[in-house]
């Protein structure tokens, strides 16, 4: 067999096991080290094992992602996300579909602080959907726009996603960050057309609610104040060249605690759950960056990449088809496995060849994220939806049916940035010269 052949085989086994039900992590360790056995000895294997584990888990780069996960678990345990929805429902109720709104607001701001695509829909399944509910939202508008606007936080920093595509393609987190950020902003004010059209076209879908007084809305506009300048001091900090990437994590952390106990919206239990969920989140997302270099070594071994280098090059199609087939396949692989499972393991694979089209590589980070928030939500794996499923027990193609009409905010960002590139890279080539 070929070193490609080999190469192949071991991706195609690779995805068959991970549809057995087998943690992504464990099997990406564990193909990658019997390939690179295969194909370089099992003494370079074990010595690549130890080499590519010691370099993940011992990267100060890395350290980045505890730190914002840790600052979004103490918003989301914090109540933060209550606060700054209840603001926005104040301010938008009373328009047609204003509580749906109001969600996309909220959590918008909320992102701010929390990088988490789950915490974010979960957080907004517990707070917005019992008050739709109440005001009698068609379930299919309510629990459809919780599911999706989770998806915001593959954009909007501290973005998770963004801090590791980042890190396994040497790219500038800040950068990434304010890349992100027109997108991410476009995307959620076509969620708020969408509702609103959708409710002015169909008044039962999302009825108004009741009007408050301006001294009621004013007294609102607090909670909404912390979030956001500990956004601005994140990203300022970032941008001045004032912080890493690390120590804007700790910072922001730092603060998000201080406002909540300031606030006394935060005990012990919450400080303790946070930090067990925190953990718990950074091993599984440690274990998923330590496994892709393994099986990144193998991948490079087998010379899969540069044979796909080349075979692209030799195509006499025009560069913007080539880049659609590639996201076609982050939006299938990210449908059928973890999104971040897929992503860490597709991107040092098609990630060069978008660069070598001639594409900027922060336009390409912010594309292959759009094709995530694609994946969180459509079938068959759609984290978001399936969590939105279980804390509201609505049926699950109610949750879908509500879904699909805001993928077109999605499509409708992929095209801009397809037409005006500079929707990504104006930002970072303006404040991080």
């Amino acid at each position: 067999m070929s070193e490609i052949t080999i190469g192949i085989t071991g991706l195609i086994v690779l995805l068959i096991m991970f549809l057995t039900g087998m943690e992504m992590a464990f099997l990406m360790a564990a193909i990658g080290f019997i390939g690179i056995w295969v194909l370089g000895g099992f003494q370079t294997a074990v010595g690549m094992l130890a080499n590519d584990f010691m370099d993940a888990l011992a990267s100060y780069g890395l350290t980045a992602i505890p730190l914002f996960i840790f600052m979004g678990q103490i918003a989301f345990n914090a109540g933060i996300a209550k606060k700054l929805y209840d603001s926005a429902h104040k301010f938008l109720g009373h328009i047609p579909g204003g509580l749906a709104v109001a969600t996309v607001v909220g959590a918008t701001i909320f992102k701010a602080i929390c990088g988490s695509v789950a915490a974010t829909s979960a957080t907004f399944a517990s707070v917005a959907i019992p008050e739709m509910d109440r005001f009698r939202y068609s379930k299919k508008l309510s629990t459809g726009i919780v599911a999706t606007v989770g998806t915001l936080g593959v954009l909007l920093p501290p973005s998770t996603i963004l801090i590791i595509f980042g890190i396994i393609t040497n790219q500038s987190i800040g950068k990434l960050f304010l890349a992100g950020i027109l997108p991410g902003l476009i995307m959620a004010f076509f969620f708020m057309v969408i509702i609103f059209g959708w409710s002015r076209i169909n008044p039962d879908i999302g009825p108004k609610s009741d009007k408050f007084p301006m001294k009621e809305r004013i007294k609102t506009i607090p909670s909404i104040i912390g979030p956001i300048v500990i956004f601005l001091l994140i990203i300022g900090g970032l941008m001045k060249g004032i912080f890493t990437p690390t120590e804007a994590g700790a910072v922001g952390a730092f603060a998000v605690l201080l406002l909540c106990m300031f606030r006394k919206e935060f005990g012990f239990k919450g400080l303790k759950r946070s930090i067990e969920e925190s953990v718990r989140t950074t091993c599984m997302v440690l274990m998923l960056v330590a496994s892709s270099n393994i099986l990144g070594h193998f991948v490079a071994l087998s010379n899969i990449s540069q044979a796909t280098a080349q075979w692209v090059a030799e195509l006499h199609v025009h560069k913007a088809l080539i880049v659609i087939v590639i996201f076609f396949i982050y939006l299938i692989g990210g449908s059928f496995m973890d999104d971040l499972a897929f992503m860490i393991l597709a991107t040092p694979i098609f990630f060069p060849i978008m660069t070598n089209l001639g594409y900027d590589p922060l336009w390409a980070g912010i594309m292959i994220g759009l094709t995530v928030c694609v994946g969180s939500v459509i079938p068959p794996v759609a984290m978001c939806v399936f969590i939105v499923k279980n804390i509201t027990k609505t049926p699950i193609g109610v949750i879908y049916s509500g879904v699909y009409p805001f993928l077109i905010s999605v499509i409708i960002v992929v095209i801009l940035l397809f037409i005006f590139p500079g929707l990504a890279t104006y930002l970072p080539s303006v404040l991080m010269k």
